[in-house]
């Protein structure tokens, strides 16, 4: 009876340390114990495991950890390529090899063979076009092209020279330190595609993203009703009920039927858990990036305005303050909520995006980006 619980723990566990994992440093986890695992996973740990290899080995053993460290953070490299590739291929081999046999049944149709694979085919197709597209390199060639789609707004984006490729570099852009290139409407380097995200495979970054999302909840649905099938051919709930007298509601039947579930089709309850929790990490992607695309921002451009208004923030302060308008800052927030007054309040720092067009024109730049426009074409001509 305690298998279903043990279960649920383990998937509540795993559940946390991925999200706080990916997801940890997301200005909506800031200050809360889910930041704070993050800062374990991805500082800590590595942190206290040098030490511990330095102790142990010297500091022969630490360069040779720290180099490869380098070589899989600061340099294009596919090592996560290869993990997505072996993931995907993995996944879809246990799937086929254990659950094939169960479609057609009756709640699936046997046509959910073949779509399986049209649905991978696709997933690898937008990873490939991701992984091997052009991002938006801006090179001295088209430079005078880039700086012509985007204005600079004067605040997170102003006119300076790449110290690195020895060009003005456009709005919108950055040099990545891995790719060592500058980058178009740069949004980040993702490491699973092995190259940045830029103007030209934003769009097809995003449909990975959607359609992966997509694949997992399909992967979900239909083990779902492959469970549900073997339980209803088998009258699995009938036996139960009728031969051994269980009470015929949820609260009397779940421990057994997820007992003889994790029985007889405990491949099937681990691969619907584990495209569950993917899912739902796809999910949370999914949403920050179509919000990204809906407001015409980027990745970057999000902390640099972050970073912008919290340093006009501090100013705006300091100046209330020089003005005695701010004499000391309450102690709690509750206390800053209900003292607040006229004469003590800060002037709102405001963002601006002068980027943002409507949903609608955003949407379609990222769809149809600016470099490959007609009109584009026309501006650099004059």
């Amino acid at each position: 009876m305690d298998v279903p619980w043990l279960l649920v723990a383990h998937g509540s566990v795993t559940a946390l340390v991925v999200v706080s994992f990916l997801c940890g440093q997301w200005p909506i986890f800031e200050g809360t114990f889910v930041q704070r695992i993050n800062h374990f996973l991805t500082f800590g740990a590595y942190h206290h495991f040098l030490r511990l290899v330095h102790a142990a080995c010297g500091n022969g053993a630490r360069d040779l950890v720290l180099g490869v460290e380098q070589y899989c953070c600061d340099r294009p490299n596919p090592i996560l390529q290869v993990f997505y590739v072996a993931i995907i291929g993995v996944t879809y081999f246990i799937i086929v090899q254990t659950s094939f046999q169960y479609i057609p049944g009756y709640y699936v149709s046997g046509l959910h063979r073949y779509l399986s694979i049209v649905a991978v085919a696709i997933g690898a197709l937008l990873f490939v076009l991701t992984s091997f597209s052009d991002p938006g390199t801006v090179t001295t060639e088209n430079v005078s092209q880039y700086l012509s789609a985007y204005p600079y707004d004067g605040i997170i984006f102003e006119e300076k020279v790449c110290s690195t490729c020895k060009i003005t570099r456009p709005a919108r852009a950055k040099h990545c330190r891995i790719c060592d290139k500058c980058v178009a409407r740069f949004d980040h380097h993702c490491g699973w595609m092995n190259n940045c995200i830029g103007e030209k495979n934003t769009r097809y970054f995003a449909a990975f993203l959607v359609w992966h999302f997509l694949i997992c909840l399909y992967g979900v649905v239909i083990l779902g009703f492959i469970l549900a099938g073997e339980l209803k051919e088998r009258k699995v709930v009938y036996i139960l009920t009728v031969y051994y007298g269980i009470d015929n509601s949820f609260s009397g039947l779940f421990p057994h039927v997820a007992q003889w579930l994790l029985a007889v089709h405990n491949t099937q309850i681990l691969l619907l858990v584990f495209l569950a929790i993917i899912a739902l990490l796809l999910g949370g992607f999914c949403a920050y990036h179509t919000h990204l695309c809906l407001t015409n921002t980027t990745t970057n451009e999000t902390f640099k305005w972050q970073d912008y208004m919290m340093w006009k923030k501090k100013v705006n302060e300091e100046k209330a303050a020089a003005h005695g308008e701010v004499r000391k800052s309450p102690t709690s927030k509750w206390k800053v909520f209900f003292s607040r007054s006229r004469a003590q309040a800060v002037e709102t720092v405001v963002k601006n995006n002068i980027y943002d067009k409507g949903m609608i024109r955003n949407f379609c730049e990222v769809i149809v980006p600016l470099s490959e426009r007609q009109s584009f074409f026309r501006k650099k001509s004059d």
